[in-house]
């Protein structure tokens, strides 16, 4: 069964309302950084494979490799299947995101399906890909395909963020923070959206001070 689909910036207020009302550390980082924004991507195979361009390396030298690949039309599964190691190399691409990227090509996922299977079908499908880790696969849940109820714990910022703001001794590890944001349910996705602006907001104070 699929949940609720973040479609508008008004489910991204219901959501933080509902998380302010259930955790009042939510409703102090809410008062700080205000409601998150909807951050919805386009679904399919390139923002699959952009995903898989983006990791490991800084933002700017993604957005360089992605805007190369584009270039090159190397963005879809025969594309890639029809090219050379060269041609991927000369993208940008590493010796590993090169056979990242010929898995997904094969994986013959069905991308339109995905959009009405459920949140743990997702994950599952995505992550039988070498390269696409469970991280990814929820990344991809929250942001191309709008799930409400989604959450990262791998996520560093979002580890350092609830530490923080939840006055923790020590960075949560990935078990533990999955455990805690279920109780965050059936936000979660608008959870990590708080937890990154405040991440964000707190990390500037630091520069400032």
């Amino acid at each position: 069964m699929v949940g609720r689909i973040l479609h508008s910036e008004a489910c991204m207020a219901e959501g933080a309302d509902w998380l302010a009302r259930a955790e009042p550390r939510f409703a102090d980082a809410l008062a700080l950084t205000g409601v998150p924004p909807l951050r919805r991507r386009a679904d399919g195979f390139d923002a699959l494979l952009a995903a898989i361009v983006s990791q490991q390396v800084s933002v700017a030298a993604a957005r360089a490799i992605w805007g190369r690949m584009e270039g090159a039309g190397l963005i879809s599964p025969p594309a890639i299947a029809a090219a050379s190691d060269d041609d991927l190399r000369a993208a940008g691409l590493s010796r590993q995101k090169i056979r990242y990227a010929r898995a997904l090509a094969d994986a013959g996922i069905d991308f339109d399906a995905l959009r009405s299977a459920p949140d743990d079908a997702v994950v599952a499908e995505l992550v039988r890909v070498p390269g696409v880790g469970r991280w990814t696969a929820e990344i991809y849940a929250m942001f191309s395909l709008g799930r409400a109820d989604v959450f990262a714990p791998n996520d560093l910022a979002l580890q350092e963020a609830t530490r923080m703001l939840f006055a923790l001794p020590d960075r949560p590890r990935e078990a533990a923070l999955r455990r805690r944001a279920e109780a965050w349910s059936p936000w979660r996705t608008v959870a990590a959206g708080l937890l990154w602006a405040y991440y964000r907001v707190e990390k500037e104070r630091e520069g400032v001070a």
